[in-house]
């Protein structure tokens, strides 16, 4: 050590030298030194180092003293307390020396302090104490009246210390806001506005009575009607407080918007500014205590946006294009003439657009208004003379579109019918824009033609956002779009980021329109974009690539027979395309684009190149061999093989097919996925120019890629298979050994289901179908049963998954249906099977579940051998043949309606001892039968289940209510009637039914039922309030279901849910009871399930109506829920790091009060002599609390809260809890993944 003290001992010593380059190249060495990790300094030379930076900072050079400065923060953790201080002590009274620049330095010095000290608990002290000196100096600083450039550093270093350190000062934050307010009425500008700057600091983190105290001064100050200057300084002061405090304000509105409105009528343009800033603030910040003002707020937007004095806007709108160009010099002298110093109307235009633009944003529930008294206002002003601020109406207006936008995406929930004729009914707010879209074309397509470029671009990205929001809308107008779009595209003056913006926005407005509104302007339109492929920048090549591939679709789209003859454009369009396409040297995004938009000409426009297809072709198989464009030509080839022109592609095939069978090696997964949709497309389309010796390499990669590792490779895998095996049987004698396996693997896989096993059906009918002699219907029979008669006898005790028994069912019944001359046969053995008592329960199962699935398809008739043996099934003793029986009369059921549905109404009332079982399959019936069919036998199915209503048995009753609520989906408009009949006249079993039957009413996909739901859901939402605390629990259960399946039913009704919602989530006394077990006495709580139901409902509302919610009402109960039993707990932890980055302002606003909770959780031990159980329990709790931790504090701002600081310092230091912190920072990113999701089932 003592090396490095000699080294620090004779830089100081150079740092004496009368030459200052001696002492700059020393103290650039120190600084050096001080910022290795390693150095460790004993005091003496800490006291040195201290003494000697500080004295340079009075050097007469300046590069020594800001050299100097730098030091200053390696040193703040290297050196021990008492050295910081006396730092700060000497820095703070060069803050009042006569000297400037020993201010200037010394008040960087303190700033450099102040953002090196520490945050950590072990840090915090030395925090504390360092801010209190530099704080009770810096009031007595600015107590001084007599320099104003003090009390601006002061105010300065204060503003930061607030920022990053407020919650260390917490004892000086009154002392702070009586010596920062006198500032406010300081004669110098600059002093008010710092001064405001840094009360904003103080805000978010003081207490309630200081911000009441403030606020109260500045309402007091207000009523005195001071001088203006005045009281501008005192409404931006409570703009400032009202962003940075936000929530906080909320209680002081009523009486601040009266005295803020009466300001807005003084004749000052920056005191009006001012005001409609603090208007946008508590627009932004208090939505909900805000909501009586609206109204005037926005009569005074629309009031002063349009306020322009000094200008006379003419009022003949209906002038000629040709005065367009006199209009432009006159309005430029115009502006030369008052765009002086002395009008400022601009800012208060600009203001009150921007606070409307905040209401827009923040107040989706008042939508429809807007449109009737925003939007007109807001096209009107798109003739606003001021660059900024017709910018910035731009983007109020695309604001609205936006918000139109996330509204119509949950309207469209909700839909007038489900059949494909029935239009669906409109959203109300897109119907009411669809109105205004002829306005603002009007408005907009002068602006196109505009010498300025911010205006320009920002009526595309308008246009853009329309085309979004309704697309077609602009479908009549796109003649008047053109010339502006070309003029943007041609214009030579246009900067290059304008092009590209014009080129996207005909990119969107191609996308959404259809072609024929383009094709009269081919002539116009083609030109100015080819002319852009040839530009030198990339970026401008790549778009216009992208808008003449879209040309291209526009000229010949498919699957229509168009009047448009695309021949004159052909070879326009193709030169310049295989220019690029030629071109090695040039940017990747251009190489991939040119690629593919040959690609779409060859598709499309083929027949027209004749001879160059071949030229084309060969360079798509030189870019499929290479590394980087591979991908995009594997993507392209596939485009071209399945083109209607039939491309004759033989040339090139043989090569294709071995490098593509390469690419099934690699281990890139998009490429794989690509190669395989490609080699499907070109066995489909082009079978006959492929030998099937050419597949061979294709075939020998296959078997790897059939794996239940990746389910939707080995679809598109065995998709590819399908085609083969249609294509060229003979090819797939070789696959038995190879594919089979793997396929069969996948079949008896538990992971297998959906989209891959209908590929797996497909496959296996085709190869029935083909005809080859090793993979006949018996062999494949064969190998799907092996694994199911040999499971219980084998050595290996290898366990057959139940999923697999459904799978393999599945395709005993595709090979059946495949070849219906083996299927009596195989039903004959089935049936033995499972009358035989000597086999396996698993091959019983299976034959059942064959039975069923070879009966859906209707190939059983209605044999009476088969209704003998179900029934015999019924009686078995084992559990598992009982439920496959359930399952099989069930399918046959629905594959045969009129023999099976009578013999099974009549089982279910006869055999009240097996009525759980044939009730599943009634279920099955009612779930898989198209309404159409089930129609005839509604009301008997209704009548039988009516009786079973009231069931004392629990399971029972939900099976009746689920087949119930499903067969209410077939005739809702004569069924529901009744349900709502039986919840007033039902007991409540009865009644419990009902609401369960409603909940299966409600499915996540539009249904016919859905708007007869709407109008009736508040009535099966009354149970909430029934007496019955059973019936409670599933009306809760029901309604969690519409919040998360389809929250539009519910989100009108809100307001009088809510209410009875939260009451369940609390806790009651009366029903806590206590069970006497042997010696010990158990509290058992009858509540919990209730509350649990009450919480999830909670959870699914906040991603489903999070506007209908009061979140402080809401953060209320999940405050309380923080101290419930575990089940509840681990719930609103759950919901609190969803709410952490939903509404982080709200939860901010609560922190103190949810912080206790936390930390209980995470700090308590459990009992030595505890259970296993009881030790996971705790540890899962734990974590689950610490995961809304880590989301707290992702949020900038909690660091201000000094409780949550100190939390955050406790995790810190405990290994223990520091453990669990870093296990969910590394392993779930920080906590709001996967694991945030609650499962809704």
């Amino acid at each position: 050590m003592s090396s490095v003290s000699y080294h620090i001992s004779n830089l100081l010593e150079k740092m004496t030298s009368t030459d200052k380059d001696f002492r700059f190249m020393a103290t650039n060495d120190l600084m050096l030194e001080l910022q290795k990790d390693s150095i460790k300094l004993d005091e003496d030379s800490e006291r040195r180092v201290v003494t000697m930076l500080l004295k340079l900072l009075e050097d007469k050079n300046g590069e020594v003293q800001n050299l100097a400065v730098k030091c200053l923060a390696p040193l703040v953790s290297k050196v021990k307390e008492p050295q910081v201080e006396t730092m700060v002590d000497v820095l703070c009274s060069n803050m009042t020396s006569d000297k400037e620049q020993l201010r200037d330095i010394s008040s960087m010095g303190l700033k450099t302090v102040i953002a090196e000290l520490p945050l950590t608990s072990s840090g915090l002290t030395l925090t504390g104490s360092v801010c209190k000196k530099i704080t009770s100096q810096l009031i007595g600083a600015m107590g001084k009246q007599d320099d104003v450039s003090v009390q601006l550093e002061a105010l300065d270093i204060l503003s930061d210390m607030l920022g990053r350190l407020s919650g260390a000062l917490v004892s000086f934050h009154s002392s702070l806001l009586s010596s920062l307010l006198p500032q406010l009425t300081s004669p110098r500008m600059a002093v008010r506005k710092r001064s405001i700057l840094a009360l904003g600091h103080l805000v978010p983190c003081c207490s309630p009575a200081l911000f009441s105290q403030l606020t109260e001064h500045l309402m007091k100050e207000l009523a005195k009607g001071p001088p203006t200057s005045m009281t501008r300084t005192y409404i931006q002061c409570l703009a400032t407080i009202s962003r940075q405090g936000g929530h906080r304000v909320g209680e002081h509105l009523e009486k601040l918007i009266p005295m803020v409105v009466k300001f807005t009528g003084v004749e000052d343009d920056e005191l009006r500014e001012y005001c409609f800033q603090a208007f946008e603030a508590f627009i932004r910040r208090c939505p909900k205590e805000m909501s009586p003002h609206i109204a005037t707020v926005t009569q005074l937007c629309l009031k002063f946006m349009t306020f322009d004095p000094n200008y006379n806007y003419d009022d003949s709108e209906e002038e000629d294009e040709d005065s367009m160009d006199i209009d432009d010099e006159l309005e430029e002298e115009s502006d030369d003439e008052y765009s002086d110093d002395d009008d400022m109307s601009w800012k208060v235009r600009r203001s009150s657009i921007k606070c409307l633009e905040a209401l827009i944003s923040t107040r989706l529930d008042l939508l429809l208004s807007f449109y009737s008294s925003i939007c007109p206002a807001l096209l009107a002003r798109f003739k606003e003379r001021e660059e900024n601020v017709r910018a910035d109406v731009f983007t109020a207006f695309s604001t609205l579109l936006r918000q139109t936008r996330v509204a119509s995406s949950r309207h469209s929930l909700i839909v007038s019918g489900s059949d494909p004729g029935v239009r669906r009914e409109e959203e109300p707010a897109v119907a009411l824009l669809k109105k205004q879209v002829p306005a603002t074309v009007k408005a907009l397509h002068r602006q196109l033609k505009e010498k300025s470029i911010k205006s320009r671009q920002g009526c595309f990205c308008l246009l853009t956002e329309l085309a979004h929001t309704v697309p077609g809308a602009l479908e009549e107008h796109i003649p008047a779009l053109i010339p502006g779009i070309i003029f943007s595209l041609t214009d030579k003056s246009t900067p290059s980021t304008m092009r590209i913006d014009a080129l996207s926005f005909f990119n969107v407005l191609l996308l959404s329109h259809p072609p024929q509104a383009f094709q009269p302007h081919m002539q116009v339109l083609l030109p100015p974009v080819v002319a852009c492929i040839e530009d030198s920048f990339y970026k401008i090549t790549s778009e216009a690539l992208l808008v003449i591939q879209h040309l291209v679709k526009v000229m010949r789209p498919q699957g229509q027979a168009g009047g448009f003859d695309p021949k004159p454009f052909v070879k326009e369009v193709f030169s310049v395309t295989m220019k690029r396409l030629k071109a090695t040297d040039i940017d990747q995004e251009v190489k991939e684009r040119a690629i593919s938009c040959m690609g779409h000409i060859v598709c499309h426009l083929g027949d027209h190149l004749r001879a160059e297809v071949q030229g084309v072709l060969a360079i798509f198989l030189e870019r499929l061999k290479n590394e980087i464009t591979r991908l995009t030509a594997v993507r392209t080839i596939t485009l071209i093989a399945a083109s209607p022109l039939k491309v004759d592609m033989s040339p090139i095939l043989p090569e294709v097919l071995s490098v593509l069978g390469s690419f099934l090696r690699k281990n890139q997964r998009a490429l794989k996925l690509g190669t395989l949709a490609c080699l499907t497309a070109l066995v489909t389309h082009h079978a006959a120019s492929i030998k099937p010796a050419a597949l061979e390499p294709v075939l020998s990669e296959l078997p790897t890629l059939v794996d239940e590792g990746d389910m939707h490779v080995s679809q598109v895998s065995i998709t590819l298979l399908t085609g083969m095996a249609k294509a060229y049987p003979s090819s797939l004698a070789k696959i038995s050994s190879s594919v089979l396996p793997g396929v069969f693997r996948l079949i008896h896989s538990p992971l297998l289901q959906g989209s891959t096993l209908e590929a797996i059906l497909e496959f296996l009918q085709a190869l029935v179908l083909s005809k080859t002699s090793n993979l006949s219907y018996s062999q494949l029979l064969k190998s799907l049963m092996e694994p199911f008669h040999r499971s219980q006898s084998s050595a290996d005790g290898s366990i057959v998954h139940r999923q697999s028994y459904h799978s393999v069912a599945r395709c005993v019944a595709a090979l059946s249906s495949a070849s219906p001359k083996e299927t009596p046969g195989t039903v004959a053995g089935f049936i033995q099977q499972v009358k035989n008592p000597g086999s396996p329960e698993a091959a019983r199962v299976l034959a059942l579940l064959c039975l069923g699935e070879v009966g859906r398809k209707g190939s059983l008739g209605g044999s009476k051998e088969v209704q003998g043996v179900i029934l015999e099934a019924f009686s078995s003793t084992s559990e598992e043949v009982k439920t496959a029986a359930s399952c099989a009369l069930g399918s046959m059921a629905v594959g045969c309606l009129s023999d099976y549905l009578p013999f099974l109404l009549k089982e279910i009332s006869a055999q009240p001892r097996r009525q759980y079982l044939l009730l599943h399959s009634l279920k099955e019936v009612i779930s898989a039968c198209p309404a159409s069919s089930l129609s005839p036998h509604v009301e008997s199915v209704w009548a039988l289940l009516f009786q079973n209503c009231e069931c004392q048995e629990e399971g029972t009753r939900n099976l009746v209510a689920e087949c119930l609520g499903k067969l209410t989906l077939v005739n809702p408009a004569a069924l529901l009637p009744r349900l709502k009949q039986l919840l007033k006249t039902g007991s409540p079993l009865a009644r419990s039914t009902v609401v369960t039957a409603i909940k299966f009413t409600i499915v996540d996909h539009p249904a016919p039922i859905d708007s007869l739901l709407k109008d009736c859901i508040g009535d099966f939402l009354k149970t909430l309030q029934d007496e019955d605390i059973n019936v409670r629990r599933i009306a809760l259960v029901m309604f969690n279901s519409a919040a998360h399946n389809k929250p539009s039913l519910i989100r009108g009704l809100l307001g009088r849910v809510l209410p009875h919602l939260y009451k369940e989530t609390q806790i009651r006394k009366d029903l806590i009871r206590e069970v006497e077990m042997g010696p010990f006495k158990h509290t058992v709580d009858d509540g919990l399930d209730v509350r649990k139901a009450a919480f999830e409902c909670m959870y699914s509302l906040l991603d489903s109506c999070l506007e209908g919610l009061d979140i402080l009402q809401f953060l209320d109960h999940v405050e309380e829920g923080l101290k419930d039993h575990y089940d509840i707990r681990m719930l609103t932890f759950l919901m609190l790091a969803r709410l952490v980055s939903l509404c982080p302002a709200a939860v901010l606003q609560r922190l103190d009060r949810l912080v206790e909770p936390l930390k209980a959780t995470v700090t308590t031990k459990v009992k030595a002599g505890s259970v296993k159980q009881e030790f996971e329990k705790q540890e899962e709790l734990r974590r689950s609390a610490m995961r809304a931790v880590a989301a707290l504090l992702a949020v900038p701002e909690v660091e201000r809260s000094p409780s949550m600081a100190e939390f955050a310092n406790q995790i810190k230091s405990s290994t223990d809890m520091a453990s669990i912190y870093q296990s969910i920072q590394g392993g779930e990113g920080g906590g709001i993944g996967a694991t945030e999701s609650m499962d809704m089932s």
